[in-house]
């Protein structure tokens, strides 16, 4: 509807992009209220969970440097601070020196952290599941393809 009022409105212009940048907001919009609620019983926010996965799926021994945080998240240093020290206080990271250079810092997740993202990951692959559940997997695969292509020609060459 919004295209064809646009197209009698303006003829001359292909408004075309607006109906794939529209949907995609919609859908970001969408599936963050599932993910978000997800997250919430958990007492996480996206950000703290995506610093508790990060860590989680790192190579063992699952410890990572502020700046790989920085760069897994794309998100400023500062951030990233903010982040840490949200999740240290409530004693699910910790930072300690790096045993290869002294003068750094790297952050690992406690007892606690590990257990919670353990119990948090299955429950958050469950809510996307729900959220894809009207895709075929040949459809979930044509779409993920694409995405990736729209984000590399955008200059997204993180995987």
């Amino acid at each position: 509807m919004v295209l064809e009022q646009w197209h009698q409105r303006r003829p001359d212009l292909d408004v075309s992009p607006m109906g794939v940048i529209g949907r995609l907001n919609r859908v970001n919009r969408l599936i963050s209220g599932e993910l978000e609620r997800t997250f919430a019983r958990y007492d996480l926010d996206r950000a703290s969970f995506d610093v508790l996965a990060t860590l989680r799926r790192s190579e063992p021994p699952h410890h990572l440097t502020p700046n790989d945080l920085v760069k897994s998240s794309m998100v400023t240093s500062g951030a990233v601070t903010q982040r840490l020290d949200r999740l240290e206080k409530r004693e699910l990271v910790r930072r300690s020196r790096n045993e290869v250079d002294g003068r750094s810092v790297v952050v690992s997740l406690t007892d606690k952290g590990w257990d919670l993202i353990n119990e948090v990951l299955p429950e958050h692959i469950a809510t996307e599941n729900r959220v894809l559940a009207g895709l075929t997997a040949k459809q979930r695969d044509t779409l993920a393809k694409t995405l990736r292509e729209l984000l590399e020609s955008l200059g997204d060459t993180q995987e």
